[in-house]
């Protein structure tokens, strides 16, 4: 059993006021004081992994940002633990908020006992007596690093934050204790701070990939200080009018009211350095390209969209997470039944939206709104499927014009009724899995529960090398990206738009290799041929757009569509739509393919950042509440 330890430091008040009769289990086990935590290298490494520890389950259903505008749920189905869906759909609580990571409660964990950890391992590794100077100049700087993020975290949920950089002592004044939130440019100067000060003892890369993937780089810490003061220059934290009142007991203002566009020129400086590291480390844009496969270069395209996240620790990656069973867990919500055994595995309830297939370009790479030669109006009538889309769908089918004439990623990111599934046991490209989803069909609902609410299901989340066995299930696990090169390079072309007059070389270079990864032209080429709007990418405003679509796009599902919406201050219109999916109780093709609302939401611009817990302003009365709560 574990030996218990007084707790040493107070965070907060809360943890002062409301924590002093806890403890604090320490890492390892039977060690009666904190100076044994940290006698000697191996009782420090396990406190190097307890700060670890704290990581927000990224990838899991419970994750924050696993559910956004492109995410639904079967609400029926209440005991799955998908509190990003619960949030969406029903909003947040003050007594006890879903996904607390302010105290650490209803599947979160406590940000700022990650912290306070931190800091204790920061004033201790000088005193492990068998650790190499190297390794304790690389441990400190990998703390110090989920220190910063830990507080953007935190930032990027609760907006501006109390900033703690040392832990105070057991008997600190009760006015030391009760801190404030301070203005959000302080916190992002702080984390940025804090981040630089760890570069120079990160490894450019891991060596021991069987132990240490997933630690900290030199490429993790530089893009994620880009992406903070990307974070930080976008219109939610730059200039946000919307929160004027937001004024603590000092009279501080908490949200700068002015809008800076350095903070651009900064966020693409840090973007470009990140990049320039990442491609030194030898990180680059993945392509798909398994010898041992016998398939086409459409099959092949289809397959990247997917296996760029799916293919573990790929020469994409800049930060994954391979903890908690991630994949597994991934797959066994978003996987339709595909024939009549897998019903036992499958819940398929993590499924697409019909704004999320709608989001997705035509083959020409503009949005379906846009294309002069795409019929939009009819995009919801039938059509009987012809040889023209061998290996997307299924032939000589009924489907809408919807789901033909899209590009890659469409087809490797979604699975549609009456398309095709590669993978999960069958490698053959001529013999997919038929994926058909009316009442009654094998991937479509067939009784209570363990069905797609929209009739769509995510093909980008599951392993084409984990197999149906039967009744039985065998993943192949993979990490779930936090961070890789696509979204960086997205970052950057942002950044860059954002601080410019008008785009420039620059700014399509880089969306523009990730297009053409994807298989589609270039953005020059693409509106100036087929789009209704051939001027658009010359302008700031109309480039802005272009590279939204296409982050949303490229980084569908994996966690980035919560942040963004916020950042870019659409949420509120964003998530407030209807979300809708066809007619899933009709068996024809004419009954089904009627739109059908799931669900109406409501959100409101309380709900972009989540609420303190009401206790804690019982406590602290220098904390203020986000507005609406």
């Amino acid at each position: 059993m574990k030996k218990k330890i007084w707790i040493i430091n107070c965070l907060l008040a809360t943890f002062l006021l409301n924590s002093c009769d806890k403890y604090l289990d320490i890492v390892p086990d039977n060690v009666a004081t904190l100076d044994y935590a940290f006698k000697d290298r191996i009782r420090a490494e396990q406190y190097l992994f307890t700060c670890y520890s704290y990581m927000p389950r990224h990838g899991l259903p419970q994750s924050p940002s696993m559910f956004d505008d492109y995410t639904w749920s079967n609400s029926g189905v209440e005991w799955l633990p998908q509190l990003g869906f619960q949030l969406l759909r029903d909003g947040n609580r003050v007594t006890s908020p879903i996904l607390n990571y302010w105290n650490g409660e209803n599947g979160a964990t406590n940000l700022w006992q990650a912290i306070r950890d931190c800091n204790i391992f920061l004033n201790k590794i000088d005193e492990v007596r068998d650790l190499d100077e190297y390794e304790k100049k690389r441990w400190a700087a990998e703390v110090n690093f989920l220190k910063a993020y830990y507080h953007f975290f935190l930032m990027q949920m609760y907006g501006p934050i109390p900033v703690v950089d040392e832990n105070l002592p057991i008997d600190a004044n009760p006015s030391d204790v009760a801190v404030y939130r301070e203005p959000i440019d302080k916190v992002v100067d702080y984390i940025v701070q804090t981040i630089d000060k760890t570069i120079d003892d990160l490894p450019l890369k891991i060596d021991l990939e069987v132990s240490e993937l997933g630690r900290i780089t030199k490429p993790i810490a530089l893009s994620m200080k880009a992406k903070v003061l990307l974070t930080a220059a976008s219109p939610l934290f730059n200039g946000n009018k919307d929160y004027s009142t937001f004024v603590d007991n000092k009279g501080t203002q908490l949200f700068n009211q002015t809008a800076e566009e350095g903070k651009w020129q900064k966020a693409a400086q840090a973007c470009k350095a990140a990049i320039d590291i990442c491609h030194e480390a030898g990180i680059k844009l993945y392509e798909f390209n398994n010898q041992s496969l016998n398939i086409s270069e459409t099959t092949r395209k289809v397959l990247t969209a997917g296996r760029v996240v799916t293919d573990k620790w790929n020469q994409e990656r800049i930060w994954g997470i391979g903890h908690y069973g991630n994949s597994r867990i991934l797959e066994e919500y978003t996987l339709p039944a595909l024939h009549g055994d897998h019903a036992s595995f499958v819940r398929s309830v993590t499924v697409p939206t019909l704004k999320a297939v709608e989001e997705f370009y035509t083959k020409n790479g503009v949005p379906i709104e846009e294309d002069v030669n795409y019929d939009y109006e009819g995009r919801y009538e039938l059509v009987t499927t012809g040889i023209d889309h061998d290996l997307l769908l299924q032939q000589n089918v009924q489907t809408i014009n919807l789901h033909l004439n899209r590009e890659y990623r469409f087809y490797g990111s979604l699975a549609v009724d009456a398309g095709l599934w590669f993978g999960l046991g069958r490698l053959n490209e001529k013999q997919q899995w038929p994926v058909n989803c009316r009442f009654g069909q094998q991937s479509g609902r067939v009784g209570i529960e363990r069905y797609s609410i929209s009739s769509y299901y995510i093909k980008k989340l599951a392993n084409i090398e984990s197999v149906f066995n039967v009744k039985t299930y065998i993943e192949k696990r993979w990490d779930f990206p936090i961070l890789r090169l696509a979204d960086l390079y997205l970052m950057y072309a942002e950044a860059l738009n954002e601080s410019l007059q008008t785009p420039n070389q620059e700014v399509y270079k880089y969306v523009n290799a990730i297009r053409e990864r994807a298989g589609i032209p270039s953005v020059e080429e693409a509106w100036a041929t087929h789009s209704k709007f051939p001027d658009k990418y010359l302008s700031k405003v109309g480039m802005r757009d272009i590279i939204r679509r296409e982050r949303n796009i490229e980084l569908m599902f994996e966690g980035h569509r919560l942040w963004d919406a916020r950042r870019w201050k659409i949420a509120v219109q964003e998530f407030g739509e209807p979300v809708q999916g066809w007619n899933i109780e009709e068996k024809e093709p004419a009954d089904f393919y009627m739109v059908r609302t799931i669900n109406n939401l409501r959100y409101n611009l309380k709900d972009v950042f989540w609420p303190i817990k009401q206790s804690e302003l019982s406590i602290n009365r220098n904390l203020i509440q986000n507005i609406g709560w």
